[in-house]
């Protein structure tokens, strides 16, 4: 297996949010203070920062193992230095990883690792890791513990591009667990032929053939809600042995609630879980369906599912 050198883009999200509420020189402090220290946790474990950009740092590591562990423990660190800050002032770190050539000119670096780098960043939520194929596969720890999201397409890419989500978290559980529960119930047996979304005035209709798609507020998504609360990827849509199955992407959560025979049913709260859709429905995205503002997308199966089903997504 070939051993590239592996990028790192890691970038604070609402740093202009942090400005409008402690005024320049205060929020310029602090962003410095944050990007100085995102420098040298790269740095201790064996990269090099390319350069700042800002709100964020670009680095580049020799292969992928050293680089993702510098960018998990960036992401456990900051979470807790985020626990005591106040809500209205924490910025939280979207990071991008990608492994390939990288062409060296006057101190900077270029090349297609670099740029697929820098846009996983742009897409990944607050909180999260977004890594490519090659920087998987060079992953030989069973400790490091990844997601497949499946093909995304990346602007600027002729080709989607296999992108995975590596977990950073401790403890998974507390992040795992669901308040709403739900029964399994049987529906009458059918085919999944299409799914219709429809949000506000915006109504899309997707054939198996089109699946997978991705719901989110950046124009990469299929189906955009355009709302703070939605990620920039929020959630994912596929086709699975002949049923729809919805995956929550996103660090706010996603929430199904289903309709018919007479009134809705109960919520089902899905923290990077996920669920088959059938017949008629509603999804939240970024907050519950008893909050009358959350962004609500109401979706119609074409014929409904054998069963439905809540369970971890495969990695």
């Amino acid at each position: 297996m070939d051993v590239h050198p592996t990028v790192v883009f890691a970038d604070l999200t609402d740093s202009s949010r942090i400005f409008e509420a402690m005024g320049n020189a205060r929020a310029t402090e602090t962003v410095t203070r944050l990007i100085q220290w995102i420098g040298g946790i790269c740095q201790a474990h064996g990269g090099r920062v390319v350069k700042s950009l800002g709100d964020g740092v670009f680095a580049i590591f020799s292969n992928a193992a050293p680089a993702t562990h510098a960018v998990i423990e960036l992401q456990r660190y900051h979470q807790k230095r985020l626990m005591a800050w106040p809500a209205p002032l924490r910025m939280a770190l979207q990071i991008g990883v990608a492994s390939g050539e990288v062409v060296e000119v006057e101190g900077d670096c270029f090349g297609d690792a670099v740029n697929l780098a820098s846009r996983l960043s742009d897409l990944a939520g607050p909180g999260q890791i977004w890594a490519t194929d090659a920087v998987i596969a060079q992953l030989s720890e069973a400790g490091v513990r990844h997601r497949d999201l499946g093909l995304i397409t990346i602007r600027g890419r002729s080709e989607m591009s296999a992108v995975h989500r590596i977990d950073w978290q401790e403890e998974l559980t507390a992040f795992l667990t669901v308040p709403a529960s739900l029964t399994p119930m049987r529906m009458p047996d059918s085919s999944f032929g299409r799914i219709e979304l429809a949000w506000l005035d915006v109504r899309s209709t997707f054939r198996t053939d089109q699946l997978p798609i991705h719901l989110g507020r950046v124009n990469d998504a299929q189906f955009v809600v355009s709302d703070p609360r939605v990620s920039r990827l929020h959630a994912r849509i596929e086709l699975r042995h002949g049923s729809c199955v919805l995956t929550d992407l996103s660090t706010y959560g996603t929430w199904v609630r289903f309709h018919g025979n007479g009134a809705p049913s109960q919520e089902i709260a899905l923290r990077r879980e996920e669920c088959v859709l059938h017949g008629r429905g509603e999804i939240g995205l970024g907050a519950p369906l008893s909050d009358f503002t959350a962004p609500t997308i109401a979706f119609d199966t074409a014929g409904a599912e054998v069963e439905l089903s809540r369970r971890e997504p495969a990695r």
